[in-house]
């Protein structure tokens, strides 16, 4: 006779449907700290943003304050939807925001590479691991490489969001009527009303409101992310094993796409790649389709955001970040020649860092910490 151990028994399951309404609840939450941001910057008046923001004039400090405050918070949702919300309130314009939204699509990639440095003790594995991290890296930086001076010199990628949003929701103004900025509205104000009754005015209260909104921001996303992974783990891993095994490759970006969309994060989707390559389940080949769909994916958190601030230009750079990424996968990936830079790149990269361990982790530190502090330091 088995006796059942009390330790072992799961906790309680929340519902699905009590689980679906606490996520639309949150995402509620999320909308208000994006709004929340946009007026807390405003509180702060013209001279301070200035101050703030001037170093963002340059699109290489640009792109390394992505990268970086990316890292910081481990998620470019958490990011873009930052940049969105200073885009709304006129700190920042949409040709400084387009560099900081490429530097968050390189710095989101270091959640992976870290996951991968699990694998460090077997060298077979982490060599299929590392690969399949970095993989991700190469295709964000050389897509950068490449569209980046394109967008400095032609305006190409912003001209096509502003084309796009344009249609959406039409262009003769900076503030279109959107009912989700309506329905944020109070709560923002009453947060607003208890940081006046504590005296805090201008600076003071522009920096209590920014202060709020992150917390609120990161909060949401992070109980967001974590709720929906509940919900949809079991289809996930159910999918994943059914279209990657086939090798399915603008099918398993679309998968990719979805997922993430699902779970509200690319992080996630790109991490649980790393133990199944690792593990010799998947080919490298297989997974990279997936990190692609995945970049698609996570913009949808940008585009959410941007529809809390009524803001134009708001919604064009949410644009930006999913057209960059489009764009990027026709030309690194439906080119047949440039799908294998990232995918050779990635390999070698990992025969080095098997034969150097070292070299991965001063690789994670240099590419993504060392290298955009001293970018943000030197030009500013």
């Amino acid at each position: 006779m088995t006796i059942a151990n009390p330790k072992s028994r799961t906790r309680l399951e929340m519902p699905g449907p009590v689980r679906s309404v606490l996520v639309f609840a949150l995402i509620y939450l999320f909308l208000v700290g994006v709004s929340m941001l946009e007026a807390g910057i405003k509180d702060m008046g013209a001279d301070t943003q200035e101050q703030l923001f001037a170093p963002v004039n340059n699109p290489l400090a640009g792109l390394f304050i992505g990268i970086l405050g990316t890292v910081l918070v481990q998620s470019s949702s958490a990011s873009t939807s930052v940049i969105v919300g200073l885009v709304a309130s006129q700190a920042l314009g949409v040709e400084q925001a387009v560099p900081m939204i490429m530097g968050a699509n390189i710095g989101t990639t270091v959640t992976n590479t870290l996951v991968s440095l699990g694998h460090l003790r077997a060298s077979a594995e982490f060599k299929r691991a590392f690969a399949a991290a970095t993989v991700h890296d190469f295709f964000n930086v050389f897509a950068v490489v490449v569209l980046l001076p394109v967008e400095l010199a032609t305006g190409l990628i912003s001209g096509i969001a502003k084309g796009i949003s344009g249609a959406l929701v039409g262009s003769s103004g900076s503030e279109w009527e959107s009912p989700i900025k309506a329905s944020v509205k109070a709560p923002v104000g009453w947060i607003e009303s208890i940081w006046e009754s504590l005296g805090l005015t201008n600076n003071p209260l522009g920096i209590a409101m920014v202060a709020t909104g992150l917390v609120i921001v990161l909060l949401a996303l992070t109980l967001i992310t974590g709720n929906m992974r509940r919900l949809v783990a079991d289809r996930v891993e159910r999918t994943l094993n059914a279209v990657l095994g086939k090798g399915a490759g603008f099918v398993a970006m679309i998968v990719g796409l979805v997922i993430t969309i699902a779970v509200q994060s690319s992080s996630i989707t790109t991490s649980i790649l790393i133990p199944l390559t690792a593990a010799g389940v998947l080919t490298l080949r297989n997974a990279y389709p997936v990190t692609l769909g995945a970049n698609v994916g996570t913009t949808i958190t940008a585009l959410l955001a941007s529809l809390a601030t009524g803001s134009t230009d708001s919604l064009t750079v949410a644009l930006v970040h999913t057209t960059f990424n489009v764009m990027g996968i026709l030309l690194l990936y439906v080119v047949p020649f440039a799908r294998e830079l990232p995918i050779k790149s990635a390999e070698r990269l990992a025969e080095v860092a098997v034969s150097r361990r070292q070299w991965a982790i001063a690789y994670v530190v240099v590419v993504f910490i060392a290298i955009p502090a001293l970018g943000v330091a030197f030009l500013r």
